[in-house]
């Protein structure tokens, strides 16, 4: 079995996979105060829990946009199961080329999930990423990422705005009825759903008309369905198109 591993600012999210099928999932928190032996007994603890045979994992891949957390989490997955590390990042086969100015500064989160995008979906693509931050990217026909943008993400954005804004309560990320509302809560539920949502709808429109070509539209993430739902475009959600993404890297880089 092969244990994928993506290493975001806020979570580490696993899969499991038995040949091409996501067996398993789980997330724990991303801590680099962690050592590898914490990390290693968390992950040992959940394949206990779940009924996991952890020597069966004979393979991992990780990519990973926390460079403290990467070795000893390739540690903690040595000592958990037995298994060596592949890392996304240069050296490594993708099937994607990066006509970027740095290629080496693409987050390899955003890789994963644009290789995972075009093996399941094809290009071209816009593939959005709505976690710590907002990533927008554009796949052309021939396979090649040509770039993208980045914005806050809704968490920090909402955050920001709260803990700013004296007189401004916390509120739960949900889309009131209608964009007018009549009460401080539902006017910044208002203004971060329905904002937000007008953003990706600007940017899309925008990455369309400069790709000037037909683009499928892809979006992964923990909000992604609540926000995706309020835009006028066609954006299919896909949650688990990073974990896909890493599979696929790891075959084309096996021995």
């Amino acid at each position: 079995m092969l244990l994928t591993a993506d290493v975001g600012n806020t979570n580490i999210k696993f899969g499991l996979f038995e040949g091409d099928e996501l067996k398993f999932k789980l997330r724990i928190s991303t801590d680099t105060r962690k050592t590898s032996d914490e990390i290693a007994v968390e992950l040992f603890t959940f394949f206990q829990i779940y009924h996991i045979d952890n020597k069966a994992i004979d393979a991992a891949i990780i990519s990973s946009v926390v460079p403290k957390i990467t070795q000893p989490l390739r540690d903690a997955i040595e000592v958990s199961t037995g298994a060596k590390s592949l890392v996304v990042g240069p050296g490594l086969k993708t099937g994607i080329e990066l006509r970027i100015d740095r290629p080496e500064t693409l987050g390899g989160d955003i890789v994963c999930g644009c290789v995972g995008a075009l093996e399941k979906y094809g290009g071209p693509l816009i593939m959005i990423f709505m976690g710590t931050a907002t990533v927008i990217g554009y796949v052309d026909s021939r396979s090649a990422y040509r770039g993208g943008a980045i914005a806050p993400g809704v968490g920090i954005s909402l955050d920001a705005l709260t803990n700013n804004g004296a007189l401004l309560p916390a509120v739960d990320l949900r889309a009131p009825k209608s964009a007018i509302r009549t009460n401080t809560v539902d006017c910044i539920r208002s203004g971060v759903m329905f904002g937000t949502a007008c953003m990706l709808d600007g940017m899309i429109d925008k990455f369309l008309a400069e790709a000037d070509e037909n683009c499928k539209i892809i979006a992964t993430g923990g909000l992604a369905p609540q926000m995706i739902k309020n835009c006028t475009h066609d954006i299919a959600f896909d949650e688990n198109i990073i974990l896909e993404g890493l599979k696929s890297i790891y075959k084309r880089n096996r021995k």
